[in-house]
């Protein structure tokens, strides 16, 4: 893990927190060891940037193996992308409300993994990342369960 991980870290974990009153990581982990925690964490972890069309800047090894794509696929991929098309105006719906109110929890959504296979996210959290000066850097989606479709 490098010093921008730990930043990033920081960040996920500080914004959920301020969001939702609630911990992302145990007790403790700050930084680096926060960092690696989440990147193996027993959920999957998924963040997109603030362009127009926003693009995934973080997905962990959980969120890898269930949408089926490489670190380096997954940076820089159009989050819209991950959603079935049918189901992008539901996503995109859930998404406005999330930029309204801070946060939401208990979405449930159809997406698609690399190979086609469809899947649900189920019991997923969204939350508006925002830096230390207030500054909009994102929207990240902790991910609880999933099955087939």
């Amino acid at each position: 893990m490098n010093e921008r991980d730990a930043v990033f870290a920081d960040l996920l974990t500080g914004s959920y927190a301020t969001l939702t009153g609630k911990a992302l990581v145990p007790d403790g982990l700050h930084g680096a060891e926060a960092a690696a925690w989440l990147y193996s964490a027993p959920f999957g972890l998924l963040a997109h940037g603030t362009s127009a069309d926003p693009l995934f800047v973080y997905a962990n090894l959980m969120a890898q193996g269930l949408f089926g794509y490489t670190w380096d696929e997954f940076a820089g991929l159009p989050s819209r992308l991950s959603a079935v098309g049918d189901a992008r105006d539901e996503r995109h719906r859930f998404m406005d409300d999330v930029r309204r109110n801070g946060y939401a929890d208990g979405y449930r959504g159809l997406r698609v993994a690399k190979t086609g296979r469809q899947f649900w996210i189920e019991d997923v959290t969204v939350w508006n990342l925002v830096a230390g000066d207030g500054t909009p850097a994102g929207q990240a989606a902790l991910i609880r369960g999933w099955t087939d479709a």
